[in-house]
C-alpha cells in the first residue's frame, strides 16, 4: 500500500507518475498505450507540464492504480 503524497503543483504529479510507472517496470510507450494517451503526453506529463489536459491525467493515475483524492483544510 503506498502512503498519501501532497502534489501541489504539475512537477510533483508528474515526478510521482514517472515513480510509480518506474516502480511498476513499465516503459513510457508501453503506459500511453495502456492509458490510451500518446508517447508525447507521457513525457510532457512526467516533466511536469502545467498545460496538461486533467482528463488524460486521471486516465494515467488510473492505469498506474494512482488516485487523485481533494481534501480540505
Amino acid at each position: 500500500m503506498q502512503k498519501d503524497t501532497k502534489l501541489l503543483n504539475a512537477k510533483e504529479v508528474g515526478k510521482a507518475v514517472k515513480n510509480t510507472r518506474k516502480q511498476l517496470g513499465v516503459t513510457q510507450r508501453n503506459l500511453a498505450l495502456t492509458s490510451g494517451t500518446g508517447l508525447r503526453f507521457i513525457i510532457e506529463l512526467e516533466q511536469g507540464k502545467p498545460t496538461c489536459q486533467l482528463e488524460k491525467v486521471l486516465t494515467v493515475l488510473r492505469t498506474l492504480g494512482l488516485k487523485l483524492v481533494i481534501k480540505g483544510k
